[in-house]
């Protein structure tokens, strides 16, 4: 349970830093801002998961 915990810190951190990248720094929609906090919440969790599973 320990390793989806940490799946799941990993990918909730890089989508909320993409997210207040886009948002705030780039000025980005707020649609698009969240789309780019999906992608790469979900990108983030993949490799998070292939880390842990090494």
């Amino acid at each position: 349970m320990k390793n989806w915990r940490y799946i799941g810190l990993h990918a909730v951190v890089a989508a909320a830093f993409i997210f207040l990248l886009q948002r705030y720094a780039l000025s980005a929609t707020l649609e698009s801002s969240l789309l780019w906090a999906l992608t790469f919440g979900g990108c983030a969790a993949g490799l998070a998961y292939s880390q842990v599973n090494r």
